[in-house]
């Protein structure tokens, strides 16, 4: 994942967006979106923090995050 682009994450997003009626779902993507953008992170992408504050977009969207 060290390839990830801003536009990649912008796709992941409006997946994301285009689910969020289903929390389930929704969070399943967003937790798989935050695992893939620290993975291009510590594979060391140049760009890390605009990577970074692309997924924390992800906060943005309504739809019931929980933990068990």
């Amino acid at each position: 994942m060290a390839n990830l682009t801003t536009e990649d994450i912008a796709h992941r997003l409006a997946a994301i967006h285009a689910v969020q009626h289903d929390d389930e779902v929704a969070h399943g993507l967003a937790d798989d979106l935050y695992r893939d953008v620290l993975a291009a992170i510590a594979a060391g992408a140049d760009n890390a923090p605009i990577l970074a504050a692309a997924a924390l977009r992800v906060e943005t969207l309504d739809f019931a995050r929980w933990c068990v």
